[in-house]
């Protein structure tokens, strides 16, 4: 690489990919400036709202799975990138738009839009060995310009950071029977607001965020809803129309759904809030990278295959606080390739992903669950801020995230009302609609 400054391709130009642009070029004196692939014409990922569903006039399928009426589930105050804050005149739960807006402002402001190739697919991206490269490997990355498939271009860089996200593979359960459904069948991907579904009796699987949520869209259009899933039954009081039944396990030959307690079901719809699949096309198999039951593997720290340690996956860590987690995981990245951290051998990096997981499954936690950090997150993102030697995230972070996790969980059908105010690295408030401060349900000594 010219004046030995490394090359990072980055693949994708969401939240994460924005986010690793960023950082390398703040680092002009080991980083050459990056290459930024974007299969769409925007940057922001999933943030894009698109009213259609399907494929794109082009051919190609539409990503986002943004629904119009969505609004943040986290406050702004812990949603943002460390580096640059949300604008404080907007409340702290805000409508997906604002978020749009806010990382076109990200990119304007670290100025990032020239280094982005829009409407470029990634084809593949192949190690070669090279003697004098980042660990005797190179990269080529092969992309083509549209739908003009005749015009691939491969560069050559040290680094990858694959970015592509993953909330566009719609991931649909195997039930038995499901092709004798005779209503409509969806899946929250393709969800995009409740009118069409008005006075409809619906069966929505899957109690996650976007289930809960689309259960309360639901509901103000008089759907008869049963909110089927696997956890504990909600405690919380439910919007108007929802009841919780177990997950659905078949489907009789009349078509209608059969609960685990044996209960019926005949809904004129059967939405699927069931989640996605990883998907990388264009890694070269010989990496090894294999997904297997909503698990990437091997991945060191959950972003380096031992074997070939100049490819980062970025941001497949589920249940976490998405920003602050790519900003703290891009940094770690830089401080492998500028030598600041230096990686353990492979067998070493073998050995502590093997150990890792087996003490998350002896914790009881099943191999779909394992990229599933939650609280875990904090001692995460602090142990790559240890290991790469930068700032960790403030202090109050983790604190008020599970507080608004406890909020939640209490009151789904109005915790994103509440408002909160950062006090200091330490402290914060948070108040009602009503303008009354609230306890906060936690206590910042129990941080780590």
């Amino acid at each position: 690489s010219g004046l030995g400054k490394l090359r990072v391709a980055v693949i994708g130009a969401g939240a994460a990919g924005l986010c690793a642009a960023r950082h390398l070029l703040s680092r002009p004196d080991t980083f050459a400036p990056p290459v930024v692939y974007e299969v769409t014409k925007n940057i922001g990922g999933t943030w894009v709202y698109e009213e259609k569903v399907g494929y794109y006039d082009n051919g190609l399928p539409i990503h986002s799975s943004m629904y119009r009426d969505l609004r943040t589930n986290i406050p702004k105050e812990v949603m943002s990138f460390p580096d640059f804050p949300f604008a404080k005149h907007l409340p702290s739960f805000v409508h997906h738009t604002e978020v749009r807006k806010y990382l076109e402002e990200y990119c304007h402001h670290f100025r990032l839009w020239d280094h982005i190739k829009f409407g470029t697919t990634v084809a593949s991206v192949t190690p070669v060995k090279v003697k004098d490269g980042w660990n005797g490997l190179a990269w080529n990355v092969t992309s083509n310009d549209g739908l003009d498939q005749s015009k691939s271009t491969t560069e050559r860089f040290d680094a990858v950071m694959v970015c592509n996200g993953h909330f566009y593979d719609a991931y649909i359960p195997a039930i038995p029977g499901l092709e004798k459904f005779k209503g409509t069948l969806m899946h929250s991907h393709d969800y995009r607001n409740a009118e069409p579904l008005a006075g409809k009796s619906v069966v929505l699987l899957g109690a996650g965020l976007s289930g809960l949520d689309i259960a309360m869209e639901l509901s103000n259009v008089d759907a008869k809803v049963i909110l089927s899933h696997g956890q504990h039954p909600l405690t919380c009081s439910l919007p108007s129309g929802v009841q919780q039944a177990p997950p659905v396990t078949s489907l009789l030959d009349d078509g209608s759904l059969e609960f685990k307690d044996g209960r019926r079901a005949k809904p004129e719809v059967f939405l699927m809030c069931t989640g996605y699949n990883f998907t990388f096309p264009f890694l070269d198999e010989k990496v090894g990278v294999k997904v297997q039951e909503h698990l990437v593997w091997p991945l060191y720290k959950f972003l380096i295959p031992p074997a070939y340690p100049s490819l980062f996956i970025v941001g497949i860590c589920r249940a976490i606080c998405p920003f602050p987690h790519f900003h703290i995981q891009s940094q770690f990245v830089l401080s492998v390739l500028d030598g600041s951290f230096s990686l353990p051998t492979r067998e070493e990096m073998e050995k502590d992903i093997e150990l890792d997981i087996a003490a998350r499954r002896a914790r009881g936690i099943s191999t779909r669950h394992i990229l599933k950090l939650d609280s875990e997150q904090w001692a995460y993102n602090d142990q790559l801020a240890q290991l790469g030697g930068f700032q960790p995230l403030p202090y109050f972070w983790s604190n008020l995230y599970e507080s608004n996790k406890m909020f939640r969980a209490r009151d789904m059908l109005n915790y994103k009302t509440f408002n909160y105010t950062v006090l200091s690295e330490t402290e914060w408030a948070v108040h009602n609609f009503h303008g009354q401060q609230l306890q906060n349900p936690l206590p910042v000594e129990k941080q780590i």
